[in-house]
């Protein structure tokens, strides 16, 4: 065997060695194979096996059973609530039920969609792109024996280079590109004389390319710019909806604790006046003057309170929890929220086409519509261009050099400028009909008029909505009204009732009722006017300006940073009335819980029902 062959068969050894050892290796030792296996079953962890994550710290929560937790209470306003929210909000959370779930927005996403501005600005960056080569060529070849034309002699030439290529390149907003070549190339030949041996080649070209229909334009070569401008501002309104989602459900959620809290009350009260009535039963039979029957019945009733009474403290519970899930705060159990807010209780009156005209301009869905129909039109422009013909015109001067060393020694080089190339030219193409451009225009032109049509109906939808609230608000402001009057005719039944069993002219049983249903009303008329200021907290998501109204402002509104004009878009989408400026207060606020402040509004004292009828 040749050394070639040799060679071959070594280097044949040393591949086939580079492969079976790694494979045993990894057989052993687990390393990454060279040839991967087909999987062929589902490949997963132990679940302990994976990192922990880290849990925030939280005290055992509070039962019906614990009902006091380890450090009392504390006293948040609806304000507060919504700070801690907001603050507490990487992920946005919506009411759902007696907890919070999670949307699919958060607060990165526009910044995600921003990285997309720049990577469509990018197309505009001057690109370099540097090459360097050095080469060797060596090739033998046979030629006959000078000496001796029966045999023959292997000889070979060798050639060394550098090959050097730079290119500089810059599209402009018209569409044309610029560039700039630079190639030099050193080479030295041996064995033999050559003319020059080493020489250089050497040029420098100047290269302009101009589309002048299609790809031509400042518009058109803008629309992925103003496209991922448009998609970012569609995230930033979404991640606005959310948001606004997210504080109508805080707003919910803290009224829905405040009823539940007076609830609570009503039921205590409850609890109390029949517990005095059961002693007072007592103490009447004890003395003769009462019967069996009494007794029972107020001890049916007693009992029939206290499991409503633990009904309404876990309800509490639920509604304290939902509360704490959309703010993030840990489950109760180191300390109980208590709301000191005061609802709003006066008539508000809202003027119909203002408050469309808000909606129209404020509503985020809408204004993502808008968007939508705004991309529509980029793309638009981006369609027509494209079912144009090709045309670019094509410009080009190139200088061309040579140096290098003759023979003698001596080194000469080309004058600077003496060879030069230069090209004009226009190219021209277009496929023959422009189908699939046309197709693609009238595809466009549809998608416009299907966005368009989206519009038409969201805004229906939105006149839709806006009308059912105002009626919800008007049927929850007169269902407390009219709870209002059963609070105040319950409490005088209580009182005559009380009278008349005190004068012997009825039974305790029609006692026992009036407790029960001065407490319902009790607890109807709080859960009547929480439900008018939830309504009138949906009205406001429902025209878009529950973030303004309660005071919460965006960094890209309040700097006017938003959309492709940035801040010299003034007034693109906030009605005059909603500028963004100083959050202004909205509700009243107390040092003490609300509930406690409505014992005393609905004269609630412990055991007033009973407390002059007590044995003499």
């Amino acid at each position: 065997m040749c050394g070639h062959g040799r060679r071959i068969v070594a280097w044949s050894a040393a591949i086939w060695g580079g492969l079976i050892v790694p494979c045993a290796l990894f057989a052993q030792h687990r390393l990454p194979p060279v040839i991967y296996p087909e999987v062929q079953s589902v490949p997963f962890r132990d679940p302990p096996g994976l990192a922990p994550a880290p849990v925030p710290p939280s005290a055992p929560p509070v039962t019906v059973e614990r009902p006091e937790p380890q450090q009392g209470e504390r006293l948040y306003s609806l304000d507060e609530c919504l700070r801690i929210s907001l603050a507490n909000t990487d992920v946005v959370r919506l009411l759902s039920g007696f907890g919070s779930a999670r949307a699919a927005v958060t607060i990165y996403d526009p910044a995600i969609a921003t990285a997309a501005i720049d990577q469509a600005q990018a197309a505009f960056d001057p690109r370099l792109q540097l090459n360097q080569q050095f080469r060797r060529f060596e090739s033998p070849s046979a030629v006959a024996d000078p000496g001796d034309p029966l045999r023959s002699l292997i000889v070979g030439s060798r050639t060394d280079d550098y090959d050097l290529f730079l290119d500089l390149s810059k599209k402009s907003s018209l569409g044309g590109v610029s560039r700039l070549l630079v190639r030099a190339t050193p080479q030295r030949f041996q064995p033999g004389t050559f003319p020059l041996n080493p020489q250089s080649r050497s040029s420098a070209e100047l290269q302009y390319t101009q589309p002048l229909l299609q790809g031509g334009g400042i518009a058109v070569n803008q629309v992925p710019i103003v496209l991922a401008r448009i998609d970012t501002e569609r995230s930033f309104f979404q991640l606005k909806d959310a948001l606004q989602e997210h504080v109508r459900g805080v707003i919910n959620a803290y009224w829905d604790l405040a009823a539940a809290r007076v609830e609570v009350l009503a039921r205590q009260k409850q609890v109390e006046q029949a517990a005095e009535a059961v002693r007072y039963t007592q103490a009447r039979k004890e003395a003769g003057f009462g019967d069996a029957g009494d007794l029972a019945q107020a001890r049916l009733a007693l009992a029939n309170f206290r499991a409503n009474l633990i009904a309404a403290e876990a309800n509490l519970l639920d509604r304290e929890a939902a509360l704490r899930a959309i703010m993030k705060l840990s489950p109760p159990g180191d300390f109980r929220l208590v709301p000191s807010t005061h609802p709003v209780e006066l008539p508000i009156t809202f003027q119909w086409d203002r408050l469309v005209e808000v909606a129209e301009r404020s509503r985020p869905d809408i204004v993502e519509l808008k968007l939508v129909i705004e991309a529509d039109r980029q793309l638009l422009l981006q369609s027509r261009n494209q079912a144009l013909p090709r045309l670019d015109a094509v410009a080009l001067y190139r200088w061309n050099g040579l140096e290098g060393t003759m023979p003698v020694g001596t080194r000469i080089r080309t004058p600077s400028g003496q060879y030069t190339d230069w090209t004009l030219a226009v190219n021209f193409s277009v496929p023959l009909g422009l189908r699939q451009e046309r197709a693609g225009l009238r595809r466009q032109e549809l998608i416009l008029r299907k966005d368009q049509a989206f519009l038409e109906q969201g805004l229906h939808n939105m006149t839709q909505r806006l009308a059912g609230q105002l009626r919800r608000i008007s049927s929850a402001y007169a269902q407390y009204r009219a709870f209002q009057e059963t609070r105040r005719a319950a409490r005088e039944n209580l009182l005559v009732q009380r009278a008349e069993y005190l004068a012997g002219r009825t039974i305790l049983l029609n006692v026992l009722q009036a407790i029960a249903d001065f407490g319902n009303a009790v607890a109807s008329e709080a859960r009547a006017l929480a439900t008018y200021n939830i309504e009138l907290a949906n009205l406001e998501r429902e025209s878009g300006t529950i973030l303004e109204s309660h005071g919460v402002r965006l960094f890209e509104e309040t700097e006017r940073m938003l959309g492709p004009l940035g801040r010299w878009g003034h007034g693109r989408f906030y009605p005059e009335s909603l500028r963004p400026g100083q959050p202004q207060p909205r509700f009243e606020e107390s040092a003490e819980p609300w509930d406690r402040e409505l014992e005393r509004h609905y004269e609630l004292e412990p055991g007033e029902a009973l407390e002059e009828i007590r044995p003499k």
